[in-house]
């Protein structure tokens, strides 16, 4: 399944360090935020600043399968209990923090934390299997309790301020699509913890393909599940009652997320996690020239690492969004137009680009990768 944040600080409660990126007119626009609410869309951009350059291969630490839940079905969600390898206590982390999970095939994934953060000892991540994915979800689904990988420290960007400690709100309503109940779910926790109102809709195709859907049924009526058997879910069935007084939190699928920002009241505060690669807005064709003495042609529609995929199939990558730095490259000639949120300016003048989102800055021109 995607998390830049003008609104977002953090709830009391020690947040993580660093300054969280603004991002620039051009990522909102293409992140399809051009809507009159106060807006956060949270593509998973790193809070801790002190991290290294990239790429963002490290600060790992190897975890061990602990449990492994089968938590819905149709498609099938398994809920994984990572433990420390080394029984050594794990990096703390805030309601909407995500981590990297590399995979034994040497793929990376992303992946919501939706355990409890006040178990030092686990991280829990639950993960839909994607039939017609490109892999990482069907590898997951294959890992067995004992098994030992390596994951990232937790990153957070969407993370929650409750009301009266950086939001203007005076109540949340989070939406939820599916395995889009991920990151919310510790935020459901948190609210009810901080004795905060709160609501949420869950939306999903059947209630067996809603991932836990039995511990929210504890909350009773403040969760209102609606599935797709009566018809796709209205805007304003997710956004009953909600008005200038409440913060939004939608994690799910593009097309619900849209339609959520679309009906809100004006001036209401919306946060939104995207999980899925956004689509190219005002790209223009041109070409990449590789060492070997191929040329890539890259139509205006079409991401760079899309088109390079095409001819190298092993090239690496995770996000596509320009945050993770998983798919550098490094451009020896042509100018590019930089989309990414975490290259710095030094790293830009050294040649380094992030294919999954950058792309030529002139319609026509050639890059020449050192690749």
């Amino acid at each position: 399944m995607s998390r830049v944040s003008r609104l977002l600080r953090p709830y009391s409660g020690e947040p993580p360090a660093g300054l969280y990126r603004p991002a620039s007119d051009r990522l909102i626009r293409i992140a399809g935020a051009a809507v009159p609410h106060f807006l956060s869309v949270v593509m998973r951009l790193t809070a801790d600043e002190d991290l290294p350059e990239l790429p963002a291969a490290v600060n790992r630490r190897t975890m061990r399968v602990a449990a492994r839940d089968i938590v819905a079905r149709d498609p099938e969600v398994v809920a994984l209990t990572l433990a420390s390898a080394d029984g050594e206590p794990l990096r703390g982390w805030h309601a909407g923090a995500h981590i990297d999970v590399y995979l034994p095939s040497g793929r990376t994934r992303q992946y919501s934390l939706c355990g409890d953060p006040d178990r030092v000892d686990e991280y829990r991540i639950a993960v839909r299997h994607n039939a017609d994915g490109l892999g990482g979800s069907s590898e997951v689904h294959q890992l067995t309790v004992g098994q030992e990988l390596e994951v990232s420290v937790p990153r957070n960007a969407f993370l929650m301020p409750l009301p009266g400690s950086g939001s203007r709100a005076a109540r949340l309503r989070f939406v939820a699509g599916g395995i889009g109940i991920t990151p919310i779910l510790p935020m459901v926790r948190l609210a009810e913890q901080q004795g905060v109102p709160w609501t949420l809709r869950y939306t999903g195709r059947s209630l067996d393909s809603l991932p836990f859907r039995d511990e929210l049924s504890a909350y009773g009526d403040k969760v209102v599940v609606r599935t797709d058997d009566a018809g796709l879910p209205t805007a304003a069935e997710l956004l009953d009652g909600v008005d200038r007084s409440t913060a939004v939190y939608a994690c799910g699928p593009p097309p619900m997320m849209e339609m959520v920002g679309l009906a809100l009241p004006i001036g209401t505060e919306l946060h939104v996690e995207r999980f899925s690669p956004l689509p190219v807005v005002d790209g223009a064709p041109f070409e990449l020239a590789l060492r070997s003495g191929e040329v890539v042609a890259v139509s205006a529609n079409q991401s760079t690492l899309a088109a390079l995929r095409q001819t190298r199939p092993d090239v690496g990558y995770s996000c596509q969004q320009g945050f993770c730095g998983t798919c550098v490259q490094r451009v020896t000639s042509g100018e590019v137009e930089h989309r990414d949120v975490i290259l710095t300016e030094a790293q830009r003048a050294a040649g380094d680009m992030l294919v999954c989102v950058s792309r030529a800055r002139f319609a026509g021109e050639r890059l020449t990768l050192d690749l």
